[in-house]
């Protein structure tokens, strides 16, 4: 009996630290997630040429029957006018960088040479925090002025946002709005705000749950290194 017990003791030994080790690894892991859920233009596709996709959305916000319509409606555009718009989408930024500065870094990758850039609009939206950035070439500025690309950007896209996260209304308004002007007709504006004061909201943002999430996992490691030497220790003290 006392033989099985030290073979019992002696599995456990070799088994607890394994188990420990494992167990701190999967934690960490989930950590390791956060981080890895940003976007970098270096992690954007290569845009070779006559590529027609006009719709990356890398956010995953918008439904396949409204990413197909917003894509027929600027292949439409380009075909009839030259004028090329691209909408993007991500979920979190890199560490230090912003909506502006990604899509201007984008630009420059997609389109390196300055007669590339002339006829081209580049709509970014981050959906973590919902900010968006436009980019236009030169070609395009005297239809679609840079007054009214920034209010596609920071309100024809931001309205239906505000309201509820309405991502396919948000992009089929913007895209709308910038075929109208760049078909020569006259801008319709950005949309009325409606006021309609609610009370505040108990939901936590997205920026929020994580950041929560984060904590949580940080203290379970601090009593987990806390707690396992003081169990490893009574265990062993219960088989001496």
């Amino acid at each position: 009996m006392r033989r099985l017990g030290n073979q019992v003791f002696s599995w456990r030994k070799y088994l607890l630290p394994l188990v420990t080790t494992i167990a701190i690894a999967l934690i960490a892991s989930q950590m390791a997630v956060f981080p890895a859920f940003a976007t970098g233009v270096y992690e954007m596709p290569v845009l070779s040429a006559g590529d027609r996709t006009w719709v990356w959305d890398k956010g995953d916000v918008l439904s396949r029957s409204s990413e197909s319509t917003i894509s027929s409606v600027l292949d439409n555009l380009e075909k009839q006018t030259g004028k090329q718009v691209r909408f993007v989408t991500i979920h979190r930024l890199d560490y230090g960088e912003t909506t502006a500065s990604f899509a201007n870094q984008l630009f420059e990758q997609w389109f390196p040479a300055t007669e590339d850039q002339t006829n081209q609009i580049l709509l970014v939206l981050d959906t973590v925090t919902n900010s968006a950035a436009i980019r236009t070439g030169e070609g395009v500025k005297s239809l679609l002025t840079d007054e009214i690309a920034q209010s596609v950007a920071g309100e024809t896209l931001q309205v239906p946002l505000r309201e509820g996260n309405k991502y396919n209304e948000a992009f089929t308004a913007a895209s709308d709005r910038i075929v109208t002007v760049l078909s020569g007709q006259p801008d319709p504006g950005a949309p009325e705000v409606v006021d309609n004061t609610q009370v505040e909201s108990t939901f936590k943002k997205a920026e929020e749950t994580d950041q929560g999430n984060a904590t949580v996992i940080v203290v379970v490691l601090l009593v987990l290194a806390t707690v396992i030497p003081m169990v490893t220790y009574f265990w062993y003290q219960g088989f001496s």
